[in-house]
């Protein structure tokens, strides 16, 4: 039986790199209880004895029974959505760690929050020090026209570019339209020309930024935002070199995600 004093989690994906990350993290930490995990195969989960609180398959089953305080997503694209548009209508507060969904989804997932007057936090990265890149990237922003994002990440993530490197570009965008107070002024590729006239080599341009995406083997999750000036270069870099260093935010976002109201998207929101 849970402590009424901690708060109750479901942790789906829990058979993946993250997900296991996230489990052991939690039943670390004395402010939380695990008290239900969603895999792919319940039946061959049991039978493995390696969990050690109800196991399933179905995430209704799982939302109907167990009823968790807070939702940790570390699914995919395929399954995100529909997981928090669910837990979503039971009431239950989700922390996203997936990746895969739109600022559509992020919209309506908003819009449900708040009828229901609970808060869900989306982050495409819980890394303290990538956020603090992110936000020094943003402010570089305001005084070089020209960056370049390269992102480099394990051979097994599915989307490119990553959600860290897009909301980079949203926030360096944002904070040179705050500058210069034209947003068209900075809608150039690092070519000097038009986004849509850029070739692939130059990588893929979101928001008026070459984002350049590698998937190798023995990388976990690197980042950098180059700025080129005349006669200097900045670089900005972040290193994941362990999914430890997703766990502190994960936790810090379960911690305070029922304080919100309606879908925060990003994590430093609760940071500055």
């Amino acid at each position: 039986m849970a402590s009424r004093h901690r708060i109750t989690v479901a942790v789906a994906g829990a058979g993946g790199k993250m997900g296991s990350e996230a489990l052991r993290a939690l039943a670390a930490d004395d402010r939380f209880d695990t008290v239900a995990v969603l895999v792919r195969d319940a039946g061959q989960a049991q039978a493995s004895g390696q969990y050690t609180c109800p196991v399933y398959d179905d995430p209704e089953r799982l939302l109907m029974e167990a009823h968790p305080d807070v939702w940790l997503d570390f699914t995919d694209a395929r399954s995100v959505v529909h997981h928090v548009d669910r837990c979503i209508a039971f009431g239950v507060s989700p922390v996203v760690g997936a990746t895969g969904y739109t600022p559509e989804d992020v919209a309506r997932w908003n819009e449900a929050c708040l009828r229901q007057g609970i808060g869900g936090i989306a982050a495409p990265n819980f890394a303290i020090g990538a956020l603090l890149m992110m936000r020094f990237a943003a402010e570089a922003a305001r005084f070089f026209t020209r960056a370049e994002i390269i992102e480099m990440h394990h051979d097994g993530k599915k989307d490119a570019p990553s959600g860290t490197a897009r909301r980079t570009a949203e926030q360096m965008a944002a904070h040179r339209e705050d500058a210069a107070g034209d947003p068209a002024a900075h809608r150039v590729s690092a070519a000097g020309i038009t986004v849509t006239d850029a070739a692939p080599a130059r990588g893929w341009s979101y928001q008026g930024v070459p984002i350049h995406s590698v998937r190798l083997p023995g990388l976990v999750a690197h980042q950098e935002v180059i700025f080129g000036g005349a006669g200097e270069v900045l670089t900005i870099r972040h290193d994941s070199l362990s999914r430890t260093s997703f766990m502190p935010g994960a936790l810090l976002a379960c911690a305070r995600v029922r304080e919100v109201r309606g879908m925060v998207y990003g994590l430093e929101h609760l940071l500055w």
